[in-house]
Parts: C-alpha cells; sequence; structure tokens
C-alpha cells in the first residue's frame, strides 16, 4: 500500500529557485515521486510513496519554520500515482491571474464537521466549486452550483454570474483548497458578505465524511485520474458515458496527442474506441507511446 500526501502553503518564499534545487536533491535522494511547485507566494505539491517514505517527506517539509504548521491530505493508493520527481518554479502556485487579490483576505475555514452540519441541518447556503468543468462533470458536492469553466482563470465571469447571492451564506471548494483561498478572497473583494472556503477542499471531506454528501468521484491530476470514495450505488456516479450512455465517473484524455480531449467515458467504452474520442482520432498516427487510464 502506498500513499499520496497532497498539501499547499501560501507564505512569503524569498528564494524559491534556490529552494527548489536543493529540494528536488533531496527529494531524488530519497527516492521521492510525485510533483512541487514553488512561487514567491508559496508552495503546493502532491508527493507519492510508500509511509516511511511519505513520512519522512512530511518532517523534512514541517523542519522549515515557514511550512511547520502545514496541513497534509492523505490517500491510499495501490496506483503508482507519480513516475518521476519534479520541482518546479512557477509565477503562481495555481494558475489564476487575479491580480491584488491577498489569499490571507479568503473566507472563513469550514471544517468538514461544519459542512456536514451545513447540510444535515439544511442550512439556507449556496455551495460553489471553484474547480474546471471536467473535475466537477464526475463529482461534486450534493446542490452544488459547478461553473462551466476550463481554467481557474475565469473565475471572475463566475463570481459575476453569481452577484445575486452576496447576502447569502456561501461555501467554496475544491480539490484540496489552494483554489478556494484566492476564489473566497476574489468573492470578498466583490463584495459578498458570508464567504466560507472548505478547509482542506474535497479530500479532507471525504476521509473523514464519505458516502454523505459526496456524489461521484473525484478528479485528481496524477495517473490515478480519481479517487472513488463512494458505495452507496446513489452517490456513485453523476456523469454518463459519452458513447454509450451507461452511468460511470471515470475520464481519460484522447490518446491522439494533438486532439487530447477529455472524454467522460466508460471502461468498456475505452476500450472498444481505442482510447479514443472520434474515428478520425481512431485514425490518426499520433498517438500517445502508451496507453494512460
Amino acid at each position: 500500500m502506498y500513499k499520496v500526501i497532497s498539501f499547499y502553503k501560501y507564505v512569503d518564499i524569498e528564494n524559491p529557485e534556490s529552494f527548489a534545487k536543493e529540494h528536488l536533491d533531496w527529494c531524488v535522494k530519497q527516492g521521492l515521486k510525485g510533483k512541487v511547485y514553488l512561487a514567491k507566494e508559496g508552495i503546493s505539491g502532491s508527493i507519492f510513496g510508500n509511509k516511511e517514505k511519505t513520512d519522512l517527506y512530511k518532517s523534512k517539509l514541517k523542519s522549515y519554520k515557514i511550512f511547520e504548521d502545514i496541513l497534509f491530505k492523505e490517500t491510499d493508493t495501490n496506483q503508482i500515482a507519480f513516475p518521476k520527481m519534479h520541482v518546479r518554479v512557477k509565477d503562481e502556485i495555481v494558475n489564476s491571474g487575479l491580480e491584488n487579490v491577498d489569499p490571507q483576505n479568503g473566507g472563513k475555514r469550514l471544517s468538514p464537521e461544519e459542512l456536514l452540519k451545513f447540510y444535515n441541518e439544511e442550512k439556507d447556503f449556496i455551495i460553489v466549486d471553484s474547480r474546471n468543468w471536467y473535475e466537477s462533470k464526475i463529482g461534486k458536492f450534493k446542490n452544488a452550483i459547478a461553473p462551466n469553466i476550463t481554467h481557474f482563470r475565469e473565475w471572475p465571469k463566475v463570481v459575476e454570474s453569481l452577484k445575486d447571492y452576496k447576502e447569502k451564506t456561501i461555501v467554496t471548494y475544491c480539490t484540496g483548497g489552494i483554489r478556494c483561498e484566492k476564489a473566497s478572497a476574489y468573492m470578498i473583494k466583490e463584495g459578498f458578505k458570508d464567504v466560507y472556503k472548505l478547509d482542506g477542499g474535497i479530500i479532507n471531506f471525504i476521509n473523514k465524511y464519505p458516502h454523505t454528501y459526496w456524489q461521484g468521484s473525484m478528479f485528481v491530476f496524477d495517473d490515478r485520474k480519481i479517487l472513488d470514495p463512494n458505495t452507496k450505488e446513489e452517490l456513485k456516479y453523476i456523469a454518463q458515458c459519452e458513447f454509450c450512455g451507461k452511468p460511470t465517473s471515470y475520464y481519460i484524455n484522447c490518446h491522439n496527442i494533438d486532439c487530447d480531449k477529455i472524454i467522460i467515458i466508460c471502461h468498456e467504452c475505452k476500450v472498444d474506441n481505442d482510447y479514443c474520442c472520434s474515428d478520425e482520432c481512431r485514425r490518426t498516427e499520433n498517438k500517445r507511446d502508451k496507453y494512460y487510464g
């Protein structure tokens, strides 16, 4: 059994380039796999390995004063989540394009326990998915508003569409919490009065309360592709295969490199269609060198 640990923190990093080189060298020496992104505004990443290696990584990161209180979200897996180790420097740890938005001015942190209580007590609130359409297509919270966006950079137009809810209680959520920091801060900047962000994101909630108010599977940005937390039949699927209409919570990228379209698909149709979205893509010679998913 392996673990995937994910984490982020918005914090000033004076020299991310120097830290990235040192961090990559250390991770490689320990035999770790995963992706870590650094920017002057902070750190985000996911690390894959056995318990001993992931515990070692957590201890290493927490040994830095600026990361001593960082929150790790863990999931168990039998799959290889990352084949290599990457540490990269970016302008932002999540691409937002939201200038003059300070994540420190974000919404109030809402624990999984508090969100569960909101649902159980039928509180009057609006829950908004700050992820992209292809993430929410296969899984989302009950009654969530799931915007039709392809990039988080489109968040301002989502907020504009929600302007009639400025006086309502708003809960924002994303995979691990990183996008909600800026998403909720932008909403407050735009005049929303009572804004929350789900602390630790979807991962934190489904680890504690599977089979409750999360519907479908959860999109992940690694080779596992999805997490499937529900065993209750009525909660397992919210999407249908684009080919046969069968309930599914799975996706692939088209095998044609020039296309790369995200396809919501069942396993049978995936094989029958050679991991492609169309006859044209099946006929192309510019396909990936191996099948993913």
